[in-house]
């Protein structure tokens, strides 16, 4: 994989089953960093730019990419489910080399989890922003929850998008299969979940929930009073920056 600026194509990364993944590396000093993007989001928002900007001043590694189906990468969205877009994570993971520290925003947070219980010798450390673990059993009311058994999706209006926001039974059933919070996460790195209070998708409560069930002593929750879901003002990025130093300062 190569050092692509902004303006040149990303790489394109085989997961194995001839879908090819768009992938941005940027070489320097481990553990290289890992983005997990959230639902429908991409390696473009925000969060990350500002991530890869200090990776660039810091001379320190990072990869980001996009799920089959989302952003530059092959494959159809509505095909994407959980253990798909674990898998391209995976395939991420496997096909570098060292430790890894995984960022993961929202549904990324979820899979961030899922990776560092599959790879645990290669993840370090988990920097979780709004991070959402088990949003298909608390994040759908009973009516929902019909109608995608009965229609086999849910459509609803998109804050960030012209196109409406899509909601599979796949991916719902998929979620269900991967559930995490009832139970110990058996991973003893060092964890920081940073959390909006005013987070309009992700309850507060559920960072609480998931720093409980953590088996590592080394975590903390940092709870923003006046920080939404998305946690991309200039302070919060500020925030999630520090507490990545902070964190490799550590290990």
């Amino acid at each position: 994989m190569g050092d692509l600026s902004e303006t040149d194509p990303p790489t394109p990364f085989d997961r194995g089953d001839g879908t090819r993944l768009a992938c941005r590396f940027r070489p320097g000093r481990g553990p290289a960093l890992l983005f997990l993007p959230g639902y429908a989001s991409d390696m473009t928002g925000d969060k990350v730019l500002a991530l890869d900007a200090w990776a660039a001043r810091h001379s320190h590694a990072l990869l980001r990419f996009d799920y089959s189906g989302c952003g530059e990468s092959e494959g159809t969205f509505e095909d994407g489910t959980l253990t798909r877009w674990r898998d391209d994570a995976l395939a991420i993971v496997d096909a570098c080399e060292g430790e890894l520290v995984l960022v993961g925003s929202s549904m990324g947070g979820w899979l961030m989890l899922l990776v560092a219980l599959a790879r645990p010798t290669r993840v370090r450390a988990l920097i979780g922003i709004a991070a959402a673990p088990d949003f298909t059993d608390w994040g759908f009311d009973a009516a929902q929850r019909a109608t995608l058994l009965r229609d086999g999706r849910i459509e609803e209006p998109s804050l960030h998008s012209d196109a409406p926001f899509v909601t599979t039974r796949g991916f719902w059933e998929s979620g269900q299969a991967h559930l995490l919070l009832d139970g110990t996460i058996a991973f003893d790195g060092p964890v920081r979940l940073l959390q909006g209070q005013a987070d309009g998708d992700v309850p507060w409560i559920t960072a609480t929930r998931l720093a409980e069930a953590l088996r590592s002593a080394d975590v903390q929750t940092i709870l923003v009073k006046d920080g939404d879901h998305r946690l991309s003002r200039a302070q919060d990025i500020a925030l999630l920056l520090r507490t990545i130093e902070i964190v490799l300062e550590s290990l």
